[in-house]
């Protein structure tokens, strides 16, 4: 497996390579650079398998390179320092990223991940995603990428009618769709969608306040979706929904 680091910092790229030789196995070739200019020229030469992509470069962006690509042919995991704004978007587009400063368990996860899923025929895709999110679309434009263990789905946000917690699993329910389950947790898809107009009425469930069909005041309280689906309200979070409800 050959391997590129491209990345400004000469110590973070140093750490990176010492750390994927130490820690990483069927690694046949390592490269790197420092910049836009200099990374183009190492995929072109190298054709390599994996690439690790910082996202800020002296030169430009990693979204500036790879936008000057005709086809992206390896595996692409972005290198980031912690900016909400950036980790959001690539939570939304479902692309593997790094946070500065690594660490080996989480190298290790990441190349667990390129052998399960080699080369992502969907990456342009989930690119768009990307960058639509780091533009602030608005929730009608909105999309999120979902993957399970077969497929990957890019699910527009406002057709999303409610989530559902099973364990370490979240269900989705879309509109038109079939249900979808996600090995991440509720909370990660809460902190997600909450600007996007979505309550969690209850510890179990995430919900579009858009799909509300009504407000049951019966048995405590419950949210009658479009669906017809009931969800319930746990008595803590009554009052928030309620005001949620009367601002609509």
């Amino acid at each position: 497996m050959k391997i590129l680091v491209v990345d400004n910092e000469i110590n973070i790229r140093n750490g990176l390579l010492e750390m994927i030789s130490s820690f990483c196995s069927d690694i046949t070739e390592l490269h790197e650079a420092e910049g836009v200019k200099s990374g183009l020229e190492k995929i072109e030469t190298i054709n390599p398998d994996v690439v690790f992509l910082d996202v800020e470069l002296d030169d430009g962006t990693g979204m500036d390179l790879l936008l000057q690509l005709q086809e992206i042919n390896f595996h692409l995991i972005f290198i980031t320092a912690h900016n909400k704004y950036a980790i959001d978007a690539f939570k939304f587009s479902a692309i593997d990223f790094l946070l500065k400063p690594i660490s080996p368990d989480d190298l290790i996860n990441a190349f667990d991940k390129v052998e399960q899923q080699y080369k992502n025929k969907f990456l342009n895709h989930q690119l768009q995603v990307m960058q639509d999110s780091l533009n602030k679309i608005t929730s009608r434009e909105k999309k999120i990428v979902l993957k399970d263990s077969s497929s990957i789905y890019f699910v527009n946000v406002n057709d999303i009618i409610r989530c559902e917690s099973s364990g370490q699993y979240t269900e989705f329910y879309i509109e038109d769709t079939k249900r979808i389950v996600i090995s991440k947790s509720l909370k990660e898809y809460e902190t997600l969608l909450e600007p996007f107009g979505f309550i969690r009425p209850h510890h179990s469930h995430l919900i579009n306040i858009n799909k509300i069909l009504r407000f049951d005041k019966v048995n405590g309280g419950s949210l009658i979706m479009e669906t017809l689906e009931e969800i319930p309200v746990s008595h803590r979070k009554k009052t928030q929904i309620l005001q949620v409800l009367g601002s609509l």
